[in-house]
């Protein structure tokens, strides 16, 4: 049964359970979560939306304004680690909170740039130091309140992001037009000051496992009876059970004057007993384990994340540009992102919804995402006109659902690294994306003024989806391949460990102690 300890303030101090809890204060962070998303990743994705007035105002190319934004998933990304050591070191409430004043702080900079790179120092680092100091830690601390819900509950609350796209993309166009993109970013800014309320409610927990220990009877078994060679002489024996030294009564030790009456020995071995097994020594918790990096399966899924990052931003930067390319207004652009991020909300709760079912291999659910994710990324060339677009922003938005709300959690799952090195494995995955987050919208933005035409652009973006399927596709071998190692090596370990003992040693002093103790009775 699972219990829960008092405390007394319930916003400050950390939730102690027995067991991970599914659901009580986790539905708070879910609700915190999901305004994270909106105000992290939904503003990110809706900056397509100031693409064109950005290259007005300053005169610069595709590929300079892209910069903006690949130097914000760069900083985000490649400050993971950093992100990671200061909420085991400081806790997640406070990381989040700052991330949320850093946030807010380059946004309400940036709408007084004069220049490109004025942009660059303030969206692309401090606001995206920002979004990694508030994003990462609120994800992690979600996946340590649930564990049979946590795909689905994960799922559901990152459409916040899809729900900030769908509304900040027609609002904050209508609002360009009304006040200018300058005081439209300012509000922005403004607006993403409420991370800080959200990361007030990210309640630490903690796990601490008991067991029932039971009260044993004053018999002992055979196995575990202490003998006396000799009244001069004291001999003890580890019990087989309990894993608790057990030793000859004080009485019949020669020189003791403080014997305990024998009535008081069975307390004292209860009492020992609790002790070893509700009260373990606690481990040092490691501000960043590296350790993930000699899991194979690990490298193939981050290797995974590198390369699947490359499709994730550039079309939500370039679908708007597309499709003026292509003749369509610019109100009919806005409706088609804000039709992609309505698709993304149905593709994360549906994949959160499957991956919720059991037994399912959850990896390779993911793989098949990727696969179709990679054949939206190809149809987008093929369309020319507006409903053609508007079909393959939907099949896009709703497979980028299902893939961009789970690759994250599923480091959780025993086929990657586990919960246990959730938090650590989160910080080095997010920091290996970051490669993949500086060079592909810059990549992308090359491709369009080479080759004028955007088509090129998810054409780089398909191909790097395909080559992430492809080491996504090797995570499962190598994770097998790495447990039957380890189960070698336990079995050869274990069969070393034998101790270099008589066989008939434990026999031999138990044979002993029955025939004193028959010559007692006999006595």
């Amino acid at each position: 049964k699972m219990t829960v300890k008092a405390v007394k303030m319930p916003c400050t101090t950390p939730n102690v359970y027995t067991k991970v809890p599914d659901g009580g204060w986790g539905w708070t962070i879910a609700f915190a979560f999901f305004f994270v998303e909106a105000l992290t990743y939904g503003i990110i994705k809706s900056f397509g939306v100031f693409f064109n007035d950005l290259m007005e105002s300053f005169d610069e190319t595709n590929s300079r304004i892209s910069w903006i934004i690949s130097i914000c998933v760069f900083v985000q990304t490649f400050t993971a680690p950093l992100s990671t050591v200061l909420s085991n070191r400081f806790g997640h409430r406070f990381v989040v909170m700052a991330g949320g004043v850093l946030i807010s702080t380059g946004m309400v900079t940036a709408s007084f740039a004069r220049t490109v790179v004025d942009m660059y120092v303030t969206i692309g680092v401090i606001s995206g130091l920002g979004y990694c100091l508030s994003f990462l830690p609120t994800v992690t601390i979600l996946s340590q309140y649930f564990d049979k819900r946590r795909s689905l509950v994960t799922a559901v609350a990152s459409t916040g992001e899809c729900f900030a796209v769908f509304s900040f993309a027609p609002a904050i166009t209508a609002l360009k037009e009304q006040i200018g993109w300058r005081y439209s970013l300012l509000s922005v800014g403004v607006l993403q000051l409420s991370i800080v309320i959200c990361g007030s409610l990210l309640r630490p927990i903690v796990i601490k496992e008991q067991e029932e220990v039971k009260a044993q009877p004053p018999e002992e078994p055979t196995e575990t009876k202490y003998m006396l060679e000799n009244e001069q002489t004291r001999t003890s024996i580890e019990s087989i059970d309990s894993g608790v030294e057990i030793t000859t009564s004080p009485s019949n030790v020669p020189g003791n004057t403080k014997a305990e009456p024998k009535s008081e020995e069975p307390k004292e071995h209860v009492q020992i007993l609790v002790e070893t097994n509700s009260t373990p020594p606690e481990p040092k918790t490691k501000l960043l384990d590296f350790s993930v990096m000699r899991d194979y399966s690990f490298i193939c899924y981050a290797f995974f994340g590198l390369f699947a990052t490359l499709g994730f931003f550039a079309p939500s930067l370039y679908i708007i540009p597309l499709s003026l390319s292509l003749g369509i207004g610019k109100d009919h652009s806005a409706y088609i992102l804000s039709a992609m991020a309505i698709a993304e909300v149905f593709g994360r709760i549906s994949a959160g919804w499957v991956l919720n079912k059991k037994p399912i291999r959850k990896i390779y659910i993911e793989l098949i995402c990727v696969v179709l994710l990679s054949v939206a990324l190809f149809a987008f060339p093929f369309a020319s006109e507006f409903w053609g677009l508007m079909t393959c922003s939907i099949f896009f938005g709703f497979m980028l659902g299902t893939v961009a709300g789970t690759h994250i959690p599923l480091l959780a799952e025993d086929d990657v690294v586990g919960i246990a090195k959730m938090s650590s494995a989160a910080g080095v995955y997010v920091f290996i994306q970051s490669l993949a987050g500086l060079a592909g919208p810059p990549l992308a933005g090359v491709l369009v003024d080479t080759t004028q035409n955007y088509s090129s652009a998810f054409y780089s973006c398909a191909a790097g989806m395909v080559l992430g399927a492809v080491f996504l596709s090797l995570v499962r071998p190598c994770k097998a391949g790495l447990c039957h190692r380890q189960q070698q090596r336990a079995e050869e370990s274990a069969a070393e460990a034998v101790p270099d003992l008589p066989d008939d040693f434990i026999e031999m002093d138990i044979g002993k102690a029955e025939n004193s103790g028959k010559g007692c009775d006999g006595v």
